[in-house]
C-alpha cells in the first residue's frame, strides 16, 4: 500500500466532545503512523490550543492552524508559513466595527493576540495565554495579522458579513461561529485547510489522490473536497456531508478510528 496522508480535524472530529482523544481513536492513528503512513492535524484553532494533541498523538507532520492560515512545525519557529491578512486591511475592518458597535475584537498573529477588552469570549479563546495588549488595535498592531474576530450581536451579523462581502470582496474570507458565541472569524481570501494539506502533502512527497481527510464543518469543506478521499463525521454539517466522498459515525462513537481500521488496519 501506498504512503498516505491522514488529515484530522480536532473539534467534532478527532475530539469527544469533552475534548479528549479517545483511546480507541489515539491507538488506530498509532498503529497507522507504524506503518508508515502520516497524520496531520487540520484546525481552525490557534497554535497554543492544538500542540498539545500534537504532542499526544505523537506526531512530527507540520501542524495546519487558523484553517490553513498558518503551517508550522510546532519544534521549529522558523518553518512558518503564513498567510496573514494585509495589515491596513485589518485597521479598516476594525474601523468599520465601530459603525456597527461590535461587543468585541480579538486580533490574532501567529500564536499571539489583542483584543479590545477581555471578556468571556477571551478567556475562552486564549487558552489560558494573556493578550499581548488590551485596548484600541490600532495601538497594539503593528505586523500582518493572521485572522479578525469580531463579536457582535445576531442582529449584526448579516449587515456586518454584507459590508465585509461589498468592500472587501477578493481581499478576505470570512465564517460565522454561532453558539456559544456569536463571531464572525475573517481571515486571507483563498486561505483554507486545503491551502495547509497542499503544503503538507507536497512537502512530504504525497499525491493527493493518497490524501485522507476527516471533518465535520464548514470550515472542512475545501479540504474534504480537495483530498482523494473526504470524510465527514456523522455529527457533521449537512453542507459538509453534501460535499464528502462518505459518511462515517459520530466523534462520541469512534467515526474516525472505525474508518482508520478499515482502509488501514484489519488486514495489517
Amino acid at each position: 500500500m501506498k504512503r498516505s496522508l491522514i488529515a484530522i480535524d480536532l473539534d467534532g472530529t478527532t475530539l469527544t466532545n469533552n475534548k479528549t482523544i479517545a483511546a480507541q481513536t489515539k491507538e488506530a492513528i498509532k498503529r497507522v503512523k507504524e506503518l508508515g503512513h502520516e497524520v496531520v492535524i487540520a484546525t481552525g484553532r490557534p497554535p497554543r490550543s492544538s500542540v498539545n494533541y500534537h504532542r499526544e498523538l505523537g506526531l512530527t507532520t507540520p501542524l495546519i492552524n487558523f484553517n490553513g492560515g498558518l503551517v508550522h512545525d510546532p519544534s521549529n519557529p522558523r518553518s512558518d508559513v503564513h498567510f496573514p491578512l494585509d495589515r491596513e486591511v485589518a485597521m479598516e475592518i476594525v474601523e468599520e466595527c465601530k459603525r456597527f458597535d461590535v461587543e468585541n475584537v480579538m486580533i490574532e498573529v501567529k500564536d499571539s493576540f489583542y483584543v479590545e477588552q477581555v471578556d468571556d469570549l477571551i478567556h475562552f479563546l486564549g487558552d489560558g495565554s494573556p493578550p499581548k495588549g488590551v485596548g484600541p488595535i490600532e495601538s497594539y498592531l503593528l505586523e500582518h495579522p493572521t485572522s479578525i474576530l469580531i463579536r457582535t450581536s445576531k442582529d449584526n451579523i448579516e449587515p456586518l458579513r454584507e459590508t465585509l462581502n461589498e468592500g472587501y470582496k477578493g481581499l478576505v474570507a470570512h465564517r460565522y461561529w454561532s453558539a456559544p458565541y456569536d463571531v464572525i472569524e475573517v481571515v486571507k481570501a483563498d486561505v483554507s485547510k486545503a491551502t495547509g494539506l497542499m503544503i503538507v502533502a507536497s512537502a512530504l512527497g504525497i499525491d493527493r489522490e493518497h490524501v485522507i481527510a476527516f471533518g465535520d464543518e464548514e470550515n472542512d469543506i475545501e479540504m474534504i473536497r480537495w483530498a482523494g478521499l473526504g470524510i465527514a463525521m456523522g455529527n457533521a454539517n449537512p453542507l459538509l456531508k453534501k460535499v464528502a466522498d462518505r459518511i462515517t459515525d459520530t466523534n462520541e462513537n469512534n467515526g474516525l478510528s472505525s474508518v482508520l481500521e478499515e482502509l488501514f488496519l484489519k488486514d495489517a
